[in-house]
């Protein structure tokens, strides 16, 4: 892969990581001012299912926002490009897990998420085969020895 491909690609990763950040971040203080006027819909006893997946989506999408960082920052790192498949499905679990928790605490059943709770074990398994992806391409990677050292620009 060409320089300025792999240049390409590490900004877009942080874009989305940054992107994910602002947006999460921004749910949570969402979250802080239902709590803060004491809206029922988020307060209540009955609610503490919509609290919770609430509370996931938001600490999850921030979480994945770090993760595309740290997937940017290794293959800067690297001075190579990791696996693109791995780059896919964090951005896939990026975006399946919070929505999945965020869907899910919109309609609750009891004590039960709604519906779109399924979405968050598949988004989890693409989290899962992202992180082995890289795991396994960091291990090729020091067997064929240090990486080459790129100019800083």
């Amino acid at each position: 892969m060409s320089a300025p491909a792999l240049r390409a690609r590490v900004r877009a990763h942080l874009r989305r990581g940054w992107v994910s950040i602002a947006v999460f971040v921004v749910m949570g203080a969402i979250l802080e001012g239902l709590h803060a006027v004491k809206l029922p819909l988020y307060l209540d006893v009955g609610h503490e299912t919509r609290r919770l997946m609430w509370t996931l989506a938001h600490a999850h999408g921030t979480l994945f926002g770090l993760l595309h960082i740290a997937y940017a920052a290794t293959m800067a790192a690297l001075g190579a490009p990791l696996p693109a498949q791995a780059g896919r499905a964090l951005g896939l679990a990026g975006v399946l897990l919070p929505l999945g928790f965020f869907l899910g605490g919109l309609q609750t059943f009891g004590g039960d998420p709604g519906l779109g709770i399924v979405l968050a074990p598949v988004g989890a398994l693409a989290a899962i085969f992202a992180a082995v992806r890289v795991a396994l391409a960091l291990r090729g990677a020091d067997e064929a020895g240090p990486a080459r050292p790129h100019p800083r620009r």
